[in-house]
C-alpha cells in the first residue's frame, strides 16, 4: 500500500479491542488521534462477542485543518473466533481514502491462513518490493484482529503479558509486531480507572515492503513505540488504552477518551457515526 493507505490501516488497527472466549459482551470506545501533541483525528469502535466469536467495526477520520486538507478516513471490519488462547480471524475488510486516492482490501481466512485476498485498485508493481510468498499468508492475523490479546497465564499485569510476537498480514505486506515489558502505571479515564501494563513495541518487516524506502527504514529501526494495555473487567483479555508511535514528523498517539464494556444481553452496540463525503 502507499503510505497514506498504510497510515489509515494502522490507525484503524490501533482502535481495535478484544474480548475473552465463553462470554457475551459488547464494547464501545472513542479514541483521539494526536500528532506532535496536536489533535488531528478520532476513531470509534463498536464490537460484539458471543461465545468464542467476535466482530469488530472501526471508523477513523482526520479532523480540523489536517482533515480539511487531507480528508483522510477509513473503516474496517474483522470477524473470527478466539480458541485456546489463539485468535483465528475469518474475514477482514478495510477501506482507506484521502483527497487523492482510495483503496479497499478484503481477505477471507481459514485456520489462520489466507484463503483469498482482493485489493482494489491493485498495488503498483515495484521491482524493489520484497515478494510475498504462500508461507507469508499462513499462521497470521489481520491488522484489526492483531490487537485481540487473550491473557497469558499469570497475573493480568505481569511482564509475561507483554512477551508476545504478533504475525500480521494486511493483504499486501507481512510483518511482526513484537511486544516486550516496560512497566505499569496508574491511569484514570471515563470508563476506566486502575493500573495498566506498558509494553514496548517493535515493527519488524517480513515481506511486501520496499526495504530502501526512508519510511520503512525509519520504522524498522524505531525504538520509540509503546502500548498501554488495560484488563477488561470480568475477562482474561487486555485492551489497548493508548498507543504511541514516533513518526518522521513527530510523535503519533492514539488514546482512548471513553470506553464501555457491557453484557450483550443488556447492552445495545454503539455504532460509529460514518463520516459524510
Amino acid at each position: 500500500m502507499r503510505s497514506s493507505a498504510r497510515l489509515a490501516a494502522v490507525l484503524l488497527a490501533l482502535g481495535a479491542t478484544a474480548f475473552a472466549p465463553a462470554t457475551a459482551a459488547t464494547f464501545s470506545a472513542d479514541y483521539g488521534i494526536y500528532l506532535a501533541g496536536l489533535p488531528i483525528g478520532e476513531a470509534d469502535v463498536a464490537s460484539t462477542i458471543e461465545g468464542d466469536r467476535y466482530k469488530l467495526d472501526v471508523n477513523a477520520k482526520l479532523t480540523g485543518l489536517v482533515g480539511l486538507f487531507v480528508n483522510g478516513r477509513g473503516a474496517a471490519t474483522s470477524t473470527g473466533s478466539v480458541s485456546n488462547g489463539r485468535v483465528m480471524p475469518a474475514s477482514f475488510a478495510v477501506t482507506s481514502r484521502n483527497s487523492s486516492e482510495s483503496r479497499t482490501v478484503r481477505m477471507g481466512l481459514s485456520s489462520g491462513n489466507v484463503a483469498a485476498v482482493d485489493i482494489t485498485p491493485p498495488l503498483d508493481v515495484k521491482e524493489d518490493r520484497v515478494p510475498v510468498v504462500d508461507a507469508h499468508r499462513r499462521g497470521i492475523v489481520d491488522p484489526v484482529s492483531a490487537l485481540i490479546m487473550p491473557m497469558a497465564a499469570g497475573e493480568p499485569l505481569s511482564p509475561a503479558q507483554c512477551a508476545r510476537t504478533i504475525p500480521v498480514f494486511d493483504g499486501a505486506s507481512r510483518f511482526n509486531i513484537v511486544l516486550s515489558y516496560e512497566g505499569t502505571r496508574a491511569v484514570e479515564k471515563p470508563g476506566f480507572k486502575g493500573d495498566v501494563l506498558v509494553c514496548k513495541v517493535r515493527w519488524v518487516p517480513i515481506a511486501g515492503h520496499r526495504p530502501d524506502k526512508a519510511a520503512v527504514k525509519f520504522m524498522a529501526e524505531n525504538r520509540n513505540m509503546s502500548v498501554w494495555l488495560a484488563p477488561l473487567e470480568g475477562t482474561r483479555v487486555l485492551a489497548p488504552l493508548r498507543i504511541a508511535v514516533e513518526t518522521m514528523v513527530g510523535m503519533s498517539v492514539v488514546e482512548a477518551s471513553r470506553w464501555e464494556l457491557s453484557p450483550a444481553s443488556t447492552a445495545s452496540v454503539r455504532r460509529p457515526v460514518r463520516a459524510k463525503n
